[in-house]
């Protein structure tokens, strides 16, 4: 089956599963709710090879070779593969601080990072990187993104994130900018509670939104579970339809597919339906649940409709924009990261 007649069957969501291997039960809920794709956490990870069996066993599940697998691999704190898997990658910070003292070795190092993850990942069946984090902070933010920021400047963020994605698709994966439109001034970590921010739209459009605004040409986006007061004082971007139609696909001028961030966080309120409903009435093509819990999944899967219109069109243009891997040495290639890296 190919992707077009695949992705007209498909749900509007992405899902987790529960640890190294797939159980009957798991199977069984994937073939007969068939996400358009997955994503894979710490908890799914023992060793490469098991890796490389789950994702065909996620595929399997769908009757697609092809559906996208996602995984968080930043560098820094936020690394689902350690060492002694792969490496242990510099945070965006670290990255950030090579920039500020050499830019042109700060991007040419954001760039074979990415080309350096892929090497890690593709070959293991993985296809996407929720990667670059293009979140500039502020004073007053919280932690949660802290030093996974590149810095704080929005142009270098939007510099350095161009890079970064630009070597995730050299090497045949795709990234995710995230998270629109902007989760730096945010004062609380969304996985427990729902910030808010005050800031001026005008402020808000010329700092926070602007990195989103240069790499707005990206296949896909992760939203922020962060209220703008200023656009809209009661539901954050996430669910706000205000937010989706005004900033992300207006002011931002986004087209690509935009997937929530995941719903199991407290940043929202209600039940899972209920939580994966506003998303999709907000304007998101797709919903993201990440932990795998069946009871969970299956209240989201519930309300997930069929991919169709703007959502059906912007997937598939995710799925024509892979690329087979460019031809770099990967040797050559770490051992230059390693001497960027040791000079910053």
């Amino acid at each position: 089956m190919d992707y077009h007649q695949r992705m007209s069957e498909s749900k509007a969501v992405i899902f987790g599963c529960a640890g190294p291997e797939l159980g009957p039960d798991e199977v069984a809920f994937f073939k007969e709710n068939k996400p358009w794709g997955f994503i894979l956490f710490g908890r799914n990870i023992v060793s490469l090879s098991q890796v490389a069996e789950l994702t065909a066993s996620l595929r399997d599940c769908i009757g697609s070779v092809d559906a996208p697998v996602l995984i968080d691999q930043e560098g820094g704190r936020v690394q689902r593969f350690k060492p002694p898997l792969v490496p242990q990658y510099p945070s965006g910070a670290d990255l950030g601080a090579l920039y500020l003292a050499n830019p042109e070795a700060g991007l040419r190092a954001a760039w074979i990072m990415s080309r350096l993850h892929a090497f890690d990942l593709y070959p293991l069946g993985i296809t996407v990187d929720c990667l670059p984090v293009l979140d500039v902070p502020a004073p007053g933010g919280h932690e949660v993104i802290g030093s996974r920021a590149y810095g704080i400047s929005p142009d270098m963020v939007a510099a350095m994130g161009r890079a970064a994605a630009e070597g995730l698709k050299a090497g045949g994966m795709l990234p995710v900018i995230k998270h629109i439109p902007g989760h730096g001034r945010a004062g609380a970590d969304t996985h427990f509670e729902l910030p808010r921010v005050d800031a001026p739209r005008a402020e808000l459009s010329a700092r926070d939104f602007a990195p989103f605004r240069a790499l707005r040409d990206e296949a896909m986006a992760m939203s922020a579970h962060v209220v703008y007061t200023d656009i809209d004082p009661v539901q954050p971007a996430t669910t706000s339809r205000r937010v989706v139609d005004e900033i992300i696909r207006s002011e931002i001028g986004f087209d690509g597919l935009l997937m929530s961030d995941d719903v199991s966080m407290n940043a929202l309120s209600g039940d899972f339906a209920a939580r994966a409903g506003a998303i999709f009435a907000a304007g998101c093509d797709v919903t993201l649940h990440c932990n795998g819990n069946r009871t969970e999944m299956e209240a989201v899967a519930s309300v997930s409709p069929v991919l169709s219109g703007d959502g059906l069109r912007r997937a598939g243009a995710v799925m024509a924009a892979f690329q087979e891997p460019d031809t770099s040495d990967e040797a050559s290639l770490r051992e230059e990261f390693e001497g960027l890296m040791a000079a910053s």
